[in-house]
């Protein structure tokens, strides 16, 4: 039986579809394997890396600090707890030594101050009452010994004696009390600049631990100052397998390298440490455990009026001997 007309050209058309699609996804294919065949150019880097310029440098992880003669930041606490009313300072703010920081709330201490100076009023109203009252006796008995008995002269005697006693012991309370009553505004310990304020006024805060970051999840000091000084400190640490290559103090030269830019500043030499400790202190985590020891090293130099650097900034640092070194200078 012979193929209808109509079928075969139904078959035609078909056929012709579906060879214009394979030559459709042909072509496809093709000019995709050319668009991923094409290698595409890296995009230059924003920030050249630190790179060692020392022929022997040894390297070392950085962190920014203020400058101290011994120590680190120094972080301000209360030696009472309690909320905070009131900051008289701010972030940045430079500081004199004595200047108020913040205070706490104090009503119930203040009263007790009160209370122990009410004290020392009613000691000295009962010393007066017991002071006149010998007087008189003394009186009586210059006038005629046989008015006043020896024994009631005595007692009144004791009295005064017990009298002044109350009042330094109601004075030594009374100066207690207001020293206490001081340790509710904290002041500043030195001559310096206010890097961080960790708490809000309406913040509670602990003798021992400071305030809750809620953020870390941890404790840090309410109020964090640094030296005001043109210097800024930067404390390395070198890895325990280069403490051997470190060079002497008289002959250190060091380099720091500023992430993010190709900005480089030579560092001057203050101390070591000489304590290696465990590696925790970039990540700050007090329970991390780790292989790696580290000596800190601690350089300083002077700030760039035209370079942002801050305390808390990690850097870059290579270390290297000024007389062995042979190329590469700051």
């Amino acid at each position: 039986m012979a193929e209808s007309p109509a079928l075969k050209k139904e078959d035609d058309v078909r056929n012709k579809v579906i060879f214009i699609a394979a030559v459709i996804g042909l072509m496809i294919g093709v000019y995709s394997a050319y668009l991923f065949g094409i290698e595409q150019k890296p995009l230059p880097p924003a920030f050249n890396p630190a790179s060692n310029p020392y022929a022997k440098g040894i390297y070392a992880n950085g962190i920014v600090e203020s400058y101290q003669g011994h120590g680190e930041n120094i972080n301000i606490y209360a030696e009472v707890p309690g909320t905070i009313v009131q900051f008289l300072v701010s972030e940045g703010a430079i500081v004199k030594k004595g200047t108020t920081l913040f205070k706490i709330e104090d009503s119930i201490q203040r009263a007790t101050v009160e209370q122990q100076k009410s004290q020392i009023e009613l000691a000295n109203a009962s010393l007066k009452n017991v002071q006149d009252q010998l007087d008189k006796l003394k009186k009586s008995y210059e006038s005629d010994p046989r008015s006043v008995s020896k024994n009631d002269l005595d007692n009144a005697d004791n009295a005064v004696k017990v009298a002044k006693a109350n009042i330094d012991v109601a004075q030594k309370q009374y100066e207690l009390s207001l020293a206490l009553l001081n340790k509710y505004t904290v002041r500043a310990p030195i001559d310096g600049k206010v890097l961080a304020i960790n708490a809000a006024v309406g913040s509670y805060i602990s003798a021992q631990q400071g305030t809750y970051d809620t953020y870390t999840q941890g404790f840090d000091p309410v109020v964090v100052i640094g030296s005001s000084q043109n210097y800024v400190g930067v404390r390395c640490y070198i890895d325990e397998i280069l403490i051997s290559r470190l060079p002497p103090a008289s002959q250190m030269h060091a380099i720091m390298f500023i992430r993010g830019t190709d900005i480089k500043i030579p560092l001057e030499y203050v101390r070591v440490q000489p304590y290696v400790t465990p590696k925790i202190e970039l990540s700050d985590q007090r329970l991390e455990r780790v292989d790696v020891r580290v000596l800190p090293v601690i350089f300083r130099f002077e700030k760039p009026k035209d370079t942002n650097i801050y305390p808390g900034q990690l850097v870059d640092v290579y270390i290297a001997d000024k007389e062995t070194n042979s190329s590469g200078t700051p």
